[in-house]
């Protein structure tokens, strides 16, 4: 009887779901068999191939990040169906089916800076115990030292399904410090750079949780959602991929005649003057301007201590009622409780113990003046804005490898205002203020292509050198990444609650939201030392929505 019902579970649930990724090569045509010895002699030359500019950036020691995302499932997790489905998926993307070759001088600077030490006869050591592969390979035969090349992967050598008390004590604290010591992990450079933890464990928002850990230089956020979602289906439907939500880059709508061409001139002057000016700024951060130190700013060498993630989930109608009340868009709404809620947390921090409650209420403002307090946001250059699907994806790979797969983002530097407000909306008003005028400037392009620019010219350590100095000299970084519309479920299981974000990074901070279905999910990567309260920083941001829906909605009764 019991196999029985495993095997209908299998039919009903899975059986839907493992659709090989199809790839250009898996459904090409050989109309005679030189064609298809050429292709396959081409294929076989091509087993290794160079990494790409951001690729190398994101191996840079100074600039080593790592993805981790934790997907929450409403029901316990079926290891061997996990495995099943990531071996008819996952694993036939190109990128998950290669390892990284390092040349030893480049292994060692790397194992020398992880694990601060000097000694090449100790970095010999380390890497030898964390399987790093030391090869030289040959410059005139693959262009340069870093290559990923081909592999035969081994689903069970990167899904680790740990043996769990199901009664144990505290077990959303056991969770936050599995994921969290994940971070001091490094990924092992013998096999493809991703990995699944699966955690049979009940929390108090999510039956099981599993685990992924992937590097940086794989994909950005948009290039992993889109896999993430190649391996789910609509739970209301498993025969149905998820639906992706829509967007449109903001575009011109000038009217005719001189009114128009006036319009059109001015916004241009504009775009030309904000430009320049973010340059200039983005020049000066990189040689002196720094932000004040708070209770937010991380210290020198920030990027190689362990990070605690934490998460809070709020209602992404909630967010959609404050943004077509203001007028405005879902980025300029978190945006505007961001801020919102790092002024409740710094104003805490800030304020004698006598002035705690008075300060959280609104009725004391203990944070100082003139803080200069800016967010590093990451910034989606590909033409088609949001999520694609991996098939769009995989296409623009091939007819135009600059927006296809991969890491196309650039950065922005956004100026954000700290401080109790006697209206809460005025917040959301600043924070429009501020991305609308962002809109009109080109300093994330110039961002991207001026990093790549100094990879080809000076290399990647020089480049992720400058990177990680501009960069530090902010406070956080911010990222919003938009998710399915309905719920999901991966490989048959129904998704509560998608949870991504990286470490890596010179913050002590980085936020990222995460819309998923009807939910949003805020998600903290923390250093410890720098912010040990992370899950009150949750409270003050949770708070600050509450409060600015409630304004939102006084106003409108006032109104009517």
């Amino acid at each position: 009887m019991q196999s029985s019902r495993k095997a209908s579970y299998q039919e009903t649930l899975v059986s839907p779901v493992l659709q090989p990724v199809k790839t250009e090569t898996a459904t090409k045509k050989w109309e005679t068999n030189e064609e298809k010895e050429m292709a396959d002699s081409k294929e076989s030359t091509s087993s290794q191939e160079p990494l790409s500019p951001a690729a190398r950036l994101f191996h840079a020691p100074q600039f080593n990040c790592t993805i981790l995302t934790a997907i929450g499932c409403k029901t316990s997790i079926n290891p061997g169906v996990i495995k099943m489905g990531l071996e008819q998926t996952l694993m036939k993307h190109p990128r998950f089916s290669k390892k990284l070759i390092f040349s030893a001088k480049l292994t060692l600077t790397i194992c020398a800076t992880l694990f601060k030490t000097s000694n090449i006869d100790l970095c010999v050591d380390i890497s030898s115990s964390f399987n790093v592969k030391l090869k030289v390979i040959d410059d005139n035969k693959c262009g340069s030292k870093s290559k990923w090349e081909s592999t035969k992967v081994n689903v069970e050598d990167h899904v680790t399904v740990p043996n769990l008390d199901p009664n144990m004590d505290s077990p959303d604290q056991f969770v936050e410090d599995y994921v969290s010591n994940l971070s001091t992990i490094p990924l092992d450079l013998s096999k493809p750079l991703w990995e699944m933890h699966i955690l049979n464990v009940k929390t108090s928002d999510a039956e099981a949780i599993a685990v992924f850990r992937i590097h940086h230089s794989l994909g950005d956020g948009a290039s992993l959602i889109s896999l993430l979602l190649a391996c789910t289906r609509k739970t209301s439907d498993p025969d149905a991929l998820p639906s992706i939500p829509a967007q449109q880059r903001a575009g011109s709508h000038f009217s005719g005649g001189f009114q128009g061409l006036f319009f059109a001139m001015w916004t241009a002057l504009r775009m030309i003057w904000n430009t320049l000016v973010d340059l200039g700024l983005f020049v000066a951060t990189m040689l002196f301007l720094e932000d004040t130190k708070t209770p937010l700013k991380g210290a020198s060498g920030v990027e190689l201590k362990p990070k605690r993630f934490v998460h809070r989930t709020v209602s992404l109608d909630d967010i959609k009622l404050v943004k077509n009340a203001m007028n405005m868009t879902i980025n300029d709404a978190i945006m505007g409780v961001t801020q919102a809620g790092l002024s409740r947390y710094l104003n805490r921090k800030y304020g004698d113990q006598s002035e705690i409650e008075d300060g959280e209420n609104g009725k004391k403002n203990n944070i100082p003046k003139s803080i200069r307090l800016r967010a590093s946001v990451l910034v989606n250059l590909r033409p088609t804005p949001g999520i694609q699907t991996l098939a769009d994806l995989m296409v623009d790979e091939s007819n135009n490898p600059k927006w296809g797969w991969g890491n196309r983002i650039g950065y922005i530097i956004l100026p954000l205002t700290v401080g109790l407000q006697d209206d809460p909306l005025e917040h959301l008003r600043r924070a429009k203020a501020m991305i609308d005028r962002k809109k009109l400037s080109l300093e994330a392009t110039f961002s991207f292509h001026s990093a790549i620019l100094l990879i080809k010219l000076f290399g990647a350590k020089a480049s992720a050198a400058i990177a990680r100095r501009v960069i530090s000299n902010t406070t956080l970084a911010f990222s919003n990444v938009v998710g399915p519309l309905e719920e999901i479920s991966f490989y048959g299981h129904p998704v509560a609650y998608i949870a991504p974000s990286v470490y890596g990074s010179p913050h002590a901070l980085t936020i990222h939201f995460q819309s998923y279905s009807k939910k949003m999910t805020i998600v903290l990567a923390v250093d410890p030392d720098e912010i040990p309260d992370p899950h009150k920083l949750c409270d003050d941001l949770e708070k600050s929505l509450e409060i600015i829906k409630d304004s939102v909605e006084k106003r409108e009764h006032d109104a009517s």
